[in-house]
Order: C-alpha cells, then structure tokens, then sequence
C-alpha cells in the first residue's frame, strides 16, 4: 500500500528576500526591502499545495536575528498556523550564523522519522546538498526552488543536480510582496564604524568638496565621539527592551509596571546593554540617557498594551 502523500516547505529566508530584492529591486540588500511576509507564506503554501496536494504537514522559516531574539514581524510570523519559525544568530556584519545547519538537521529529521514524502526547499547554497542526499536516501523526493536570476544563477549547480525537481518563482510571482523602502541617508554610528556593520553611505550631494586652497592644520585637541540621532538611540532602547521582555518574561517585565522610574540597578543595566550597542559611552550624554529610556518604556507600554502616562514625551 502506497504511503499517503505529505509535504513540508523549508524556506531559507535570507536567501528568499535577497534573490528577489536583487531581481526586482536590483539590490540584496534586505533593508531596501518591505516585505509582506504573510501574504509571501500563504502564497508559497499555496503553490505548493498545487504541485503536490494539499496535505501540508508545516512551512518552515528559516531567518535569523541579533542574539536570536526575534522583531516584531518574527513574532508575528510564529504565530502564524502550520509555519514553525526557525532563528539563527544575526552577527554585527548583518550575517546570518548556524541557519543552514538548522535547514539540514531539520530535512534530514522529518526524512528520517517519515514524517513527509515530499520536501519543497527554497534554498540555492551548496551547503544543502548533503542534507538533499540524506533525505533522498529515505525515500523523500526533493523538489528544489528558486527565484529567478536577473542573470546567471544563484543556485549551487550541485545542488540543482541532485534534486528530483526543479522550480522556478518568477518576478510575477514575487513582486506583489515586495515594495522599495527609501532609506533615510545617515552618518554612520560609532559602532557600524568600528565593528564592520553594513552602513548607508552618504549621497555625493552632502560630501563636502576639498578647498580650493589648503587651510592650515589646526592644533590637536581631544575629541568626543559623535552622538547617534535621537531616533536611533530610541530604536535602541526599544531593542532592548524587547530583548528583555523575551528573556526575562512578561511577569517580571510587568513588575516594573507602571514606570516610567526603574530601580537603580536595572536602570544601570539598561544603559550598559545601550552602550555596547551604540558602542559609545552616555555618561557625559543626559539628554541620550533619557532617550534610551524613552525607548524602552515605549516598547513595554506597547507589549501590555498601555498608553504612556501623561506628561512624558512622545
């Protein structure tokens, strides 16, 4: 008796949102890039339910994120029925670490344990080929997809090689959940400077031009690191709070409830964690404590769903 036929879709995300970016964006880069996620899911759940019927077992979304604590469109995403969210570390260079062992280990279970006969991977690294190999051994049939390239490839020849099938998501397919983000041009941060992290250049119209004539050198003197903008320390402070609110839970997040006053110590601790994110001290910065403060308060108001209290800034 024929087993019945189950899929599951393993989707790894940063190659999913940079192969379309650069074909219908004509950039990689995943900040120039809103993306409607939900709609992008359903979508894929459906083509495959067309290709190999509708008995779905689970989308998996292989993304990853700072210290593995998941944004809020991750959550949201989690929560999402038959999707399973799988994270690996985004490190300060904007990559992604231990996502492509997660997409094996995870293909290679459901192979092992029966769990599925067929497996869509959305994928294109080499790395993937093993785990295609392992899968195929138990009798999963591996059905390899990919986005259009605007030119060449962006898939491993091996790893095409030796998948059963082979599909193709064209840019009609991808474009209605991808939409241009006009990016605010900055200076970069401290820490971008100095740790390597992808930064926004500056347009050519706001680079000074060189005198006409050499002005004289001025004496040395001691400088101080420039300050982030108010949005971007604030952003900070929101982070940190998220971080918090996952590791530590609501309960004791709502202890601290109603603000926006934080004992001593904590306080402490929420201006160190800026700090190493900022890469900067604030101890000679008032205004910047204040503003991490108003970051972190504003995202916990939002997780229990309260307005924030008469009199504080926006």
């Amino acid at each position: 008796m024929n087993q019945p036929r189950r899929h599951a879709v393993l989707v790894d995300v940063g190659y999913l949102y940079a192969a379309s970016g650069e074909l219908l964006l004509s950039t990689p880069n995943r900040s120039e890039c809103k993306v409607d996620a939900e709609g992008l899911i359903h979508a894929l759940m459906k083509l495959a339910a067309s290709h190999l019927g509708d008995d779905l077992l689970r989308l998996y979304w292989f993304d990853a994120a700072r210290d593995r604590v998941p944004t809020i469109d991750q959550r949201v995403i989690a929560q999402m029925g038959q999707v399973k969210l799988r994270l690996g570390n985004l490190n300060l260079r904007g990559q992604q670490k231990g996502v492509d062992a997660q997409i094996r280990s995870d293909l290679e279970t459901l192979a092992r344990h029966r769990a599925i006969t067929d497996a869509v991977l959305l994928a294109g690294d080499e790395d993937m080929t093993s785990a295609v190999e392992a899968a195929q051994s138990y009798g999963v049939r591996v059905h390899l997809w990919g986005v259009e390239p605007p030119y060449g490839t962006n898939q491993a020849e091996r790893l095409v090689w030796e998948s059963d099938t082979v599909h193709t998501l064209d840019a009609e397919f991808v474009r209605p959940y991808f939409t241009a983000v006009a990016v605010r041009p900055r200076t970069p941060t401290p820490t971008e400077v100095f740790s390597g992290r992808p930064a926004i250049a500056l347009p050519a119209s706001a680079i000074p031009h060189a005198p006409t004539e050499p002005r004289p050198v001025p004496p040395p003197r001691q400088t101080r690191s420039p300050l982030p903008e108010r949005a971007d320390i604030v952003e900070i402070g929101e982070y940190v709070a998220q971080k918090w609110i996952l590791t530590r839970g609501r309960d004791n997040i709502g202890d601290l409830l109603p603000g926006p006053l934080l004992p001593t110590v904590i306080d402490k601790e929420l201006l160190v964690e800026a700090e190493k994110e900022l890469g900067i001290s604030l101890r000679p910065h008032e205004k910047a404590r204040l503003w991490v403060r108003d970051g972190f308060w504003s995202r916990v108001y939002r997780e229990f769903g309260l307005a924030r209290p008469t009199g504080e800034q926006p």
